[in-house]
């Protein structure tokens, strides 16, 4: 089992960028898949989530509002849209599924990716 983030990059405050998480190994449908970042110096913090078949979005408060995560079954694949970005939002951003808690996302995931970096400037 692999995911794979990318899509991280420099960009300005106000921007936006797209996150993608590509999996392979698993069908990601069936798993709850999140989107977490981790900035210098700051613990791990849970950004988005949506539950196996796309029944339940969660998100931070933080980024309730500007970012969006949709699903492309097709590509199985998970995205994270960030709009109206902040310098806070500046970190690396990974992308995680659990096949057992299908609900919700956890920071004990079954699967994670390896983190893409988001840097804002004001």
């Amino acid at each position: 089992v692999q995911l794979q983030a990318s899509g991280g990059g420099l960009v300005q405050a106000g921007g936006s960028l797209r996150l993608s998480c590509a999996a392979s190994g698993i069908t990601l449908d069936y798993y709850a898949v999140g989107w977490f970042r981790q900035a210098p110096g700051k613990e791990r913090e849970r950004v988005a989530c949506i539950s196996s078949r796309g029944n339940t979005l969660s998100y931070a408060g933080s980024v309730q509002g500007r970012f969006i995560i949709p699903r492309d079954n097709a590509k199985n694949t998970v995205y994270l849209q960030m709009n109206s970005l902040k310098p806070e939002d500046t970190a690396v951003y990974y992308c995680a599924a659990d096949g057992y808690r299908l609900e919700s996302c956890s920071y004990a995931m079954d699967y994670w990716g390896k983190g893409t970096l988001v840097t804002v400037s004001s």
